[in-house]
């Protein structure tokens, strides 16, 4: 579902009429995040419990964090958050990659390596979602934000869908004080960010695009290529 397609409009339009017509602000956060899985699922629903599982624990170990009653457990709490969020991402993104570093190095030394790679499919978006999720650990344990007692609100914060998989990140110190906030519609703004998603729209589907033509065969062949290709 990518967001210069039909598929996206369709889910995007009844999101934004249903999330304006609830009554309050907690059901605005559980309906994005619903929505927000839904969207993520819809690239592969089987790492809709990964999000959800590491959101989770850097939500409950930053809660841990703040009552720490020394210096030293604090860290400890934020090395949990690190462990997991960098862990997850080492895992998917890396271990195959270091599995096969491994083989050709022993190969290229004269070994005979048998290991194998596990096959793991990289989860979309997964470093914009950690990452964001650690700047939230970080700014608490720097002392530059309290830590949000709302699961829901974080966890919508983590998942947000309009960034979900293409980022950018975003700090949470800009981003989840929005969430925890009530909103009103404002016609102004809502016209502004149409503008700004039409301008979007076009360098990608008739600038972006119609320049990927002609780089994609390059980076496809680069043996292939002259020097001024």
């Amino acid at each position: 579902m990518t967001f210069d397609s039909v598929t996206f409009l369709l889910f995007l339009v009844p999101v934004f009429l249903v999330y304006w017509a609830l009554p309050s602000t907690r059901a605005q956060n559980f309906f994005l995040l619903v929505a927000s899985y839904v969207f993520y699922g819809a690239w592969n629903w089987r790492f809709v419990p990964l999000i959800l599982l590491t959101s989770i624990i850097e939500w409950w170990a930053v809660l841990r964090m703040e009552r720490a009653a020394s210096a030293r457990r604090k860290k400890l709490w934020l090395g949990v958050t690190l462990a997991v969020n960098l862990g997850t991402l080492g895992v998917f993104k890396y271990l195959d990659w270091g599995i096969e570093s491994f083989v050709t190095l022993g190969t290229a030394l004269g070994f005979h390596p048998t290991a194998q790679t596990l096959g793991l499919v990289l989860p979309v978006g997964i470093s914009f979602h950690t990452f964001q999720a650690l700047t939230y650990g970080i700014d608490v344990y720097r002392g530059n934000e309290k830590p949000t007692r709302d699961p829901i609100a974080f966890l919508a914060f983590v998942g947000f869908f309009p960034q979900l998989v293409a980022g950018p990140i975003e700090k949470s110190t800009h981003l989840l004080p929005q969430f925890l906030r009530p909103r009103r519609f404002d016609t102004e703004m809502a016209l502004d960010g149409l503008c700004q998603m039409l301008y979007g729209l076009v360098l990608k589907c008739l600038l972006a695009d119609r320049l990927a033509e002609i780089a994609d065969p390059v980076f496809d062949t680069p043996a292939g290529q002259g020097p001024w290709a």
